[in-house]
């Protein structure tokens, strides 16, 4: 749940946002990725948002013609209980989000759904988890083409596949020293049911939100920038320890130069989940090209660190700076 908290110095702030932000969660990735087989010469490495298949290997065929990209989003449980019609439109949304973040367009989708049909409100649960879906694949130009389900399960859950394609990849492993690292995010929204989840989107124009998922790939494409990541529950000090983690890079974040919306404190923006939110990384002389893709959709985007070889994410606000995580030390998803 949000809860605005008051913080007299950097300190309190990392460890409220430590806390509260999700990056506990991301460790669990560790557990499954130590146990991952070898993938195929040629192949892009995991840990990306989405895993990214160079074509011209899948195919057999010579030259370079792209990357398939393929992803999946389990929902929290809760989330499709309580809040079905926001449930099913996230588990869309979520997904294209990280085809976007790969500098990728989607293809479609397909969803897995579990729930317990002797639920005496079950019909109608059910019908607007679909309503979300179906609201959420309109709006951002994305088809259900079909899935799996189970109306007699013990529990309810539901997950998310989807495809895209890439003509060119944005990739958090493509970070690199000396690079500049921006945030863009989408302002025009508030927390959703005083959750963390900073909803920009539901209300938005279908074809606000198709034009703004498109400057992603549109970005890529233009070679503006190298590393993207999509902002996760992990929160923005949370994702970017995973771009540096795939990197193999340190950082240096100013919080003095990231702008917080009138409706959220920093504590709680830190640990937002944002539905139009990435990282990015470029370099000086791209970045005023970079900012303008953003800026002329009315999107916040603002420089707000650069990287290094230190492998430590450093943070500074008000005077004060502080480590919020030694890569060095601990990792965190083991990809790297």
């Amino acid at each position: 749940m949000m809860m605005t908290l008051p913080t007299s110095s950097l300190a309190q702030l990392l460890e409220q946002v430590s806390q509260r932000c999700g990056i506990d969660s991301k460790r669990d990735i560790a557990a499954v990725s130590q146990h991952l087989p070898a993938l195929p010469p040629g192949w892009h490495p995991n840990g990306d948002d989405t895993a990214a298949i160079p074509i011209a290997c899948s195919s057999g065929s010579d030259g370079d013609r792209g990357y398939h990209l393929l992803a999946i989003e389990g929902m929290q449980g809760k989330l499709v209980t309580e809040q079905p019609w926001f449930a099913g439109w996230c588990s869309i949304m979520v997904n294209c989000s990280d085809i976007a973040a790969m500098g990728g367009r989607p293809t479609a989708v397909v969803n897995a759904l579990w729930s317990n049909h002797q639920d005496s409100q079950h019909d109608v649960w059910l019908a607007e988890l679909l309503r979300g879906m179906r609201d959420a694949a309109s709006h951002l130009g994305v088809p259900i083409v079909g899935g799996h389900t189970n109306v007699r399960a013990t529990q309810t859950n539901l997950a998310v596949a989807i495809m895209g394609h890439a003509n060119r990849l944005l990739s958090a492993f493509a970070a690199k020293p000396g690079h500049i690292l921006v945030a863009a995010i989408d302002h025009r929204g508030r927390f959703q049911n005083g959750s963390l989840n900073w909803n920009a989107a539901t209300t938005a124009p279908a074809a606000r939100l198709h034009g703004d998922l498109a400057l992603l790939p549109t970005i890529a494409e233009q070679g503006l920038a190298d590393a993207c990541k999509d902002i996760s529950q992990a929160g923005l000090l949370g994702t970017t320890v995973m771009l540096l983690e795939s990197s193999g890079c340190g950082a240096e974040l100013d919080l003095d130069r990231l702008t917080v919306p009138a409706l959220a404190s920093l504590s709680d923006w830190l640990c937002a989940f944002p539905s139009f939110g990435y990282l990015l990384t470029t370099d000086a002389e791209r970045l005023p090209a970079l900012l303008a893709c953003f800026r002329q959709r009315d999107i916040c985007a603002e420089a707000i660190g650069t990287l290094n070889d230190s492998q430590r994410l450093e943070v500074s606000w008000q005077g004060q700076s502080r480590c919020f995580y030694n890569l060095r030390d601990n990792s965190l998803t083991g990809f790297s």
